[in-house]
């Protein structure tokens, strides 16, 4: 059996080299873990999902008042409900220093999945 090595030019070696070191230089070459540092973006991804779920349930009850669906107790108590869910939020993110506008979460082109940015587009959609 017979091996077969392609032609290949210098300009491509160099050009692979080239990509090689852009890759080394774009990826840290050892990984921080550092117990707050770990502990802090654990908190942020935790709290950033909560902030989601939280935003989406309140635009619900929002449609469902308007659209008469809930009974006058029923959203004294998810007013209640949402109220201190928001408190508590804030109060784990001030306990891990953690700023509002951290906990929104980044899609790339699609923009922001939560906070202010989302808030509009929904008003906007409505």
């Amino acid at each position: 059996m017979t091996l077969t090595v392609p032609d290949v030019q210098v300009s491509e070696v160099s050009a692979l080299d080239d990509d090689i070191n852009r890759l080394k230089e774009a990826f840290p070459r050892h990984v921080n873990l550092d117990p707050h540092s770990i502990e802090s973006g654990l908190a942020k991804l935790v709290l950033s999902i909560v902030e989601l779920i939280r935003q989406m349930l309140e635009r619900q009850a929002v449609r469902r008042m308007e659209g008469g669906s809930l009974t006058e107790d029923q959203i004294e108590a998810l007013g209640l409900a949402l109220m201190k869910l928001e408190e508590k939020t804030n109060e784990l993110r001030e306990y891990f220093g953690l700023k509002q506008e951290e906990l929104m979460l980044k899609l790339g082109p699609l923009g922001r999945l939560t906070g202010r940015t989302a808030d509009c587009r929904s008003k906007e959609q409505a």
